[in-house]
């Protein structure tokens, strides 16, 4: 796990990560005896892949057949100024199919709480493994809020007033600000304690 700065260095790190799976495998994994096996997950937006850093990467990760790296793609269409349309005008999936990767699509507009149709994406993106896969997951900015759809929620807050009708309208019944609810916090707690088994 890593943190990133700049728009589209974290595809750049996982790409490094996932190239480093592969080669510390090959190196060290015999047969019955893997000890390097997983695959790096990154998750960018729309202005990840405007940046050229993005490009070589990827093109980088294609070239190299990284068939662990999975890149999912929050397309919403919308910038911290507006409308992405103004500057990127690109076939995303076509671009990536270009550099060697797997495309596979989500509508998470249509349907926008179908985390199966994710899991599933991510299960078909496993089954290949000779080239990288990106998962163009179509989404709305600001699901749920009155601010849906607008830059006006790209990277600043709600406000007090936008959040509770944000709460209401997604049945979220926690009225503090920054409550978990109990079945969330206990999800959690178990995954940390298989993470540290």
């Amino acid at each position: 796990e890593t943190t990133t700065g700049p728009l589209g260095q974290g595809i750049a790190n996982a790409v490094g990560m996932a190239m480093a799976e592969a080669h510390l495998a090959a190196r060290y994994n015999r047969p019955g005896f893997k000890v390097v096996d997983h695959y790096t997950y990154a998750i960018c937006g729309d202005g990840c892949l405007e940046e050229g850093i993005s490009y070589e990467a990827c093109s980088f990760a294609g070239a190299n057949a990284l068939g662990k790296l999975i890149l999912l793609y929050d397309d919403n269409d919308i910038t911290i100024e507006g409308d992405t349309d103004v500057t990127f005008k690109e076939n995303v999936g076509a671009r990536f199919a270009a550099q060697n990767w797997q495309v596979l699509h989500v509508d998470l507009v249509a349907s926008p709480d179908d985390v199966v149709a994710l899991s599933d994406a991510i299960a078909k993106a496993k089954e290949r493994t000779d080239k990288p896969s990106i998962i163009i997951c179509r989404t709305h900015i600001g699901y749920g809020s009155p601010l849906e759809g607008s830059e006006k929620c790209h990277g600043a807050p709600l406000g007090a007033e936008n959040l509770k009708k944000s709460k209401e309208k997604l049945g979220w019944k926690e009225e503090e600000p920054f409550a978990c609810p109990k079945e969330v916090y206990e999800h959690c707690a178990l995954a940390a304690k298989a993470g540290a088994e």
